[in-house]
């Protein structure tokens, strides 16, 4: 007897589950009084308070049965503990970086980094800062300039790769500065503030050249690497039957240098590494390493996290896994589409982003529509996402305020956690909330920090909202 080939539209996950863990079941009337009590803010709501947490994909995810192995076999000396040079074997292997410092996450290489290369009057260009990346420029008294191509600011428009840095924008920005304003290139892959985007091969490498040509160092964020490689293989001519770890290792190539989340593609829950080539600068950070991490072989890490990191490496680019967590993605792309919900296109790697200044256009931006969304998400369903607006971004370093580019809600998916009901059941809470979003109120903010914003601030509803 021999079948036909088929190819079967049902999502299968690659793996089996063998622990669970309660979700956080509540009433309309219990979410209500529970957003109050943390100031509206979803950040200090609870996580035992929600049913699908969507906050982050960072540190979330599950870890397989060979990394908890790892784990249990872990060396937990101080200084020179097998698990880092583990470690360290592990991200040699896949960046080709001479010099490797572990971090507790991607937050402290960039601390590092910046406190080493950036100060007042310097200018650090970027596809688009994150959050964290963007504070720790600032902080350092620098400017984070964004330069993504004029694609990646259309949220509809369908580009294969619409995190990629205009390549003209930056070599005009060189030329008008000059080389001693610009101490560092940065990239992130994938565009996280930019919809989880990816960046080409080629764009990389553009910017590679026009780094060297003029001797700035190019550095890449890369907690998002397989998945950017992932879209290189399916999107970019030439690349469809080169192994992922090839393209990643021709794309860390390009570079001098990453900051690395490893809570990320690590497939961690904690951990992340700042590596380089540059040996002189790699000194003067080890330093500032020991000040502010700790010693140079655990970095803010105990050495079971860096044997989960040295395995979950690996397990990221693994074609199988990606392949279900992109589709997956796109999955609940397609349905929201369906249903007119307007979202960034295409579908990134890591979340989907709704875009809440069409969704909620009854509210100005100084309402916060964006995070008004995200707080109904809460409210009607039990979900939580994360604003990527004008709370966000849009307190300036001189504490005024102005509009962020886009007012969106980001619904990033831990690595391994979610089934496809929890997608199906998502898709329902979303469509409804638009059915019933001209109920959402404005909110209007009660107390703030000065840097990050967003995680501890609060927020009231607009009186007659």
């Amino acid at each position: 007897m021999h079948f036909q080939p088929f190819s079967p539209k049902t999502i299968v996950e690659p793996f089996r589950i063998r622990s669970v863990e309660p979700v956080g079941f509540t009433t309309p009337e219990e979410r209500k009084e529970l957003l109050a009590q943390a100031g509206y803010n979803p950040f200090l709501l609870r996580a035992k308070d929600i049913l699908i947490d969507l906050l982050t994909d960072s540190g979330t995810g599950a870890m397989s049965s060979q990394q908890w192995a790892g784990m249990m076999a872990s060396d937990e000396s101080y200084a020179g503990a097998r698990s880092f040079y583990r470690f360290e074997e592990a991200v040699k292997d896949i960046t080709g970086y001479a010099h490797v410092m572990p971090t507790h996450q991607g937050g402290g290489a960039e601390h590092i980094l910046f406190h080493a290369i950036a100060s007042a009057g310097k200018i650090i260009p970027n596809n688009n800062h994150f959050d964290t990346t963007r504070a720790h420029v600032e902080h350092c008294g620098a400017e984070a300039r964004d330069l993504v191509i004029d694609e990646g600011a259309d949220l509809a428009l369908i580009h294969p790769f619409k995190g990629n840095m205009n390549v003209e924008k930056l070599a005009a920005l060189i030329e008008k500065e000059g080389v001693a304003r610009i101490p560092l290139i940065m990239m992130t892959v994938t565009n996280n503030s930019g919809g989880g985007q990816p960046v080409s091969m080629e764009n990389v490498r553009k910017v590679s050249a026009l780094a060297k040509a003029h001797g700035i160092p190019f550095f890449l964020d890369a907690c998002r690497f397989a998945e950017n490689c992932w879209f290189i293989k399916t999107r970019e001519a030439g690349y469809a039957n080169v192994p992922l770890i090839d393209i990643a290792r021709e794309l860390f190539g390009y570079a001098d240098g990453c900051t690395m989340s490893a809570k990320k593609d690590g497939m961690a829950n904690i951990g992340g590494f700042l590596a380089m080539n540059d040996s002189k600068l790699a000194e003067q950070c080890r330093s500032f390493e020991i000040l502010m991490e700790g010693f140079p072989t655990y970095g803010g890490m105990a050495g079971y996290d860096m044997e989960a990191i040295a395995i979950g490496l690996y397990e990221a680019m693994d074609e199988r896994y990606l392949a279900y967590r992109i589709r997956s993605i796109e999955y609940l792309g397609e349905k929201l589409q369906d249903a007119g919900i307007p979202i960034i296109r295409p579908t990134g790697g890591h979340a989907i982003y709704l875009d809440a200044r069409r969704m909620l256009s009854h509210l100005s931006w100084q309402e916060y529509p964006a995070w008004s969304l995200n707080n109904g998400l809460y409210l009607l369903g039990g979900v939580r996402g994360v604003e990527i607006g004008s709370v966000m971004f849009g307190l300036q370093p001189d504490g005024s305020e102005k509009e962020a580019a886009h007012e969106l809600v980001r619904l990033a998916f831990p690595r391994r956690v979610y089934t496809q009901s929890h997608v199906d059941y998502l898709a329902e809470v979303i469509v409804e909330l638009d059915r019933q979003k001209d109920k959402l109120p404005g909110y209007r903010i009660v107390r703030q920090a000065q840097v990050l914003r967003h995680f501890t601030v609060l927020m009231e509803p607009v009186v007659g909202g």
